[in-house]
């Protein structure tokens, strides 16, 4: 760009901050940036690319600076190349919007560490900044501080970034203890056909919850004189489920049973987040929790979530199907053995390292080796089960898997309704994938993966199995709209390529 555009959307951006009410200080934590590159941008003493306009324009809401936003992002992806090196897996995506959900529940001022920078989180904030919640970005943008206001303001909240999150939902506990009525946007996120929200709606009702869902909103209706008298059994091992159930006992003064729970890792996380508020919880990783109600929180707190074992999964997956020897650190281990027991049996070579803890003092972390291995099919289908079992999440990264060993696998995702149909967008690269019903895919291995340019699926695993599969073969591929992937990943192009991936990120102009 010349030093006079440079200096014309330099002025703009300033123009934007100032109509925002920010400080350089507040814009340069939203970019993850430093203060003294923001004044130099304004000043038009700063090269900026398109990439950084267009993150400019949204962390300022101003169409004015996201005139050099075109459009959705693309990933371009020069395949073929063998990964090598180390990786660390990040935050868990769905420990960080619980506990963000969660810090509804406390008063005082709270500090996540390491928080995920996603579009899942970015829509959560949106949230909450819109009904009174004060966020910022703090140690050079790598925590989340977080202090609500004395009364919540949900006549404004942000329904349009409501609704592109399915976590919304989780929303639901910690208010039942603040507002005898409100309203929330119906949840959103992934295309995974009907899921009902029934499951919270049983368990919340013990806690005088009343809900009628009219247009497009949730009315809820709080009777204070409802309240838990024998133990709650969920009609859904659910992960936002358990949680949401646990919001609500949190608050509650008195002891609240909760059976049938999930005892998943993100649940896990919350758990140890509600006793750092003071909320006494037991039987953590049982199926049983024993909630131990304050009724009143407001304290200091500073907590670190543990790491996602979907992205360490993502990651081993990457290694396995690109053929590449790679290092992933920070893998928790507890969250992870069923998949490496199913790899094990289908030939993978691969060391771990010594356990040691997550910087929350309580989550088993390895580091996790894979080499270049002949894998052979596995004898039994590749199914989920909740909690200990094989993880949901982790199903689609098998279909990757598979297509590159001997034979044929099974896999049952019969969780979604339409996740496995997603699964097939890889024979758009050369797989031989068979869709047997809408739970069903049965994959034909080895695969000779090729290129090719293709839509985004829009569901989050899907999308990046397709991803995987682009980084595997040989040529440039295109994957465009890949909002979903930046929903629960971050920076996963950039991370990729500091391991030997080439992928180059761009929009349409």
């Amino acid at each position: 760009m010349s030093d006079d555009y440079l200096v014309r959307i330099g002025k703009l951006i300033r123009d934007a901050r100032q109509h925002r009410g920010w400080t350089q200080t507040q814009l340069a934590e939203a970019l993850n940036t430093s203060q003294s590159a923001v004044n130099r941008i304004e000043r038009g003493n700063q090269n900026i690319s398109l990439e950084m306009i267009a993150r400019i324009g949204e962390a300022l809401d101003s169409e004015i600076v996201s005139l050099g936003y075109a459009g959705p992002m693309h990933l371009r992806v020069v395949g073929g190349r063998r990964l090598s090196g180390a990786i660390d897996v990040k935050t868990s995506k769905n420990a960080c919007v619980a506990l963000l959900c969660g810090s509804l529940l406390n008063k005082g001022r709270t500090v996540l560490r390491r928080v995920a920078r996603i579009e899942e989180v970015y829509r959560l904030l949106e949230v909450l900044n819109s009904i009174g919640v004060r966020t910022r970005w703090i140690n050079d943008g790598v925590d989340l501080e977080i202090v609500p206001p004395a009364e919540l303001d949900l006549a404004s909240i942000d329904a349009e970034a409501a609704r592109r999150t399915r976590s919304i939902i989780m929303f639901l506990g910690p208010l039942l203890h603040r507002l005898d009525r409100f309203m929330l946007p119906y949840a959103g996120g992934c295309d995974l056909g009907t899921r009902t929200v029934e499951p919270h709606m049983i368990a919340l009702r013990r806690f005088g919850l009343d809900i009628a869902a009219t247009e497009g909103q949730y009315h809820a209706v709080v009777d204070r004189s409802v309240a838990p008298d024998r133990p709650i059994v969920l009609t859904e091992r659910g992960d936002t489920v358990t949680e949401n159930a646990l919001l609500a006992a949190a608050r509650h003064d008195g002891t609240t049973v909760i059976r049938n729970a999930s005892s998943n890792y993100m649940v896990q996380d919350l758990c140890f987040f509600l006793e750092a508020l003071g909320v006494k919880v037991d039987g953590i990783g049982t199926t049983t929790l024993t909630v131990h109600g304050v009724p009143n929180i407001d304290v200091d707190v500073d907590y670190s979530p543990s790491e996602d074992p979907v992205e360490a999964m993502s990651l081993v997956a990457a290694a396995v199907v690109t053929e590449s020897e790679l290092t992933v650190r920070r893998v928790p281990i507890e969250f992870l053995e069923i998949e490496l027991a199913v790899l094990e049996e289908m030939g993978l070579d691969h060391d771990r390292s010594p356990e040691y803890f997550a910087d929350n003092g309580r989550t088993r972390l390895v580091d996790l080796t894979v080499r270049p291995s002949k894998l052979e099919a596995p004898i039994d289908k590749i199914h989920p089960m909740p909690f200990p079992g094989l993880n949901i999440d982790n199903v689609p990264f098998f279909a990757a898997i598979a297509a590159v060993a001997q034979g044929q696998t099974l896999i049952h995702d019969w969780v979604y309704d339409n996740r496995a149909i997603y699964l097939t967008d890889l024979n758009r690269l050369g797989g031989r994938l068979q869709l047997l019903d809408p739970h069903r895919v049965l994959v034909e291995g080895p695969t000779r993966w090729r290129a090719a340019e293709m839509m985004c699926p829009p569901a989050l695993r899907p999308a990046v199995v397709v991803l995987l599969a682009m980084m595997a073969a040989e040529g440039t591929s295109v994957l465009r709209n890949v909002y979903v992937i930046n929903r629960g990943y971050e920076d996963l192009a950039e991370r990729l390529n500091s391991i030997g991936a080439q992928i180059e990120i761009f929009r349409d102009i």
